[in-house]
Formats: C-alpha cells, sequence, structure tokens
C-alpha cells in the first residue's frame, strides 16, 4: 500500500523557518516526480515546488523562488520542503504527492498519490 506522510507543519512568525517532510513507502519513487502543492482557504491549489529525482530537476513556483527548496535523502524515499523567510500568504494546507509526469505534476494535473496534508500558519 502506497502511503504518503507528512510532518512537520506548525505555527511561525513572519521571517521564520519551517521544514515539511514527506516519508514515502509501499513502492520505489526513484521514477516519479515528488511535489508538495498548498491550498490556501479560498484560493485554487498551487504547486509549489517538485523535484524529479532521474534528472535532478527542480521547479519552484514563482512565489517561492529564492525562498523555498525541495531535496531529498539518497534513497528518494524522502522528500523535504525547507521554507524560509516565510509570509503570511505562505499560510495553507501543504500536501505531498507524487506523480509520474513531471510535466504533469508542475502543470497541476493531478498526481497519482496524494499525502493527508499539514498545516501551515506563519503570523504577521
Amino acid at each position: 500500500q502506497v502511503q504518503l506522510v507528512e510532518s512537520g507543519g506548525g505555527l511561525v512568525q513572519a521571517g521564520g523557518s519551517l521544514r515539511l517532510s514527506c516519508a514515502a513507502s509501499g513502492q520505489s519513487f526513484s521514477a516519479y516526480t515528488m511535489a508538495w502543492f498548498r491550498r490556501a482557504p479560498g484560493k485554487e491549489r498551487e504547486t509549489v515546488a517538485a523535484i524529479r529525482w532521474r534528472l535532478g530537476t527542480t521547479y519552484y513556483a514563482d512565489s517561492v523562488k529564492g525562498r523555498f527548496t525541495i531535496y531529498g535523502t539518497n534513497t528518494k524515499n524522502t522528500v523535504y520542503l525547507q521554507m524560509d523567510s516565510l509570509k503570511p500568504e505562505d499560510t495553507a494546507v501543504y500536501y505531498c504527492a507524487a506523480g509520474s509526469s513531471y510535466t504533469a505534476v508542475v502543470a497541476g494535473t493531478e498526481p497519482e498519490f496524494w499525502g493527508q496534508g499539514t498545516q501551515v500558519t506563519v503570523s504577521s
């Protein structure tokens, strides 16, 4: 059974940092694109960052470039999202996801696998 389990969310003041973790199990994800999405109240779901293991390719939404970093372990079973210089507008539920198509994941097309989500709240 495939599972993606996020952790690391919480409450932080503006300018602070958080690191989200996503532990994947149930199959190998070395050929997949791993990504972080977020959904804020009243807003569309946004692809925040993605990483394609095979080529080391990464993607970042313009809103987080230079502040967020996506990376993973050598075993490629865990993906992290380091979030620095957080802003109140980063407040959202963050979801880990895995998809077989990098292009589709970046475009926001439904990945095959999702985590349950973790809340990130940034206070001003």
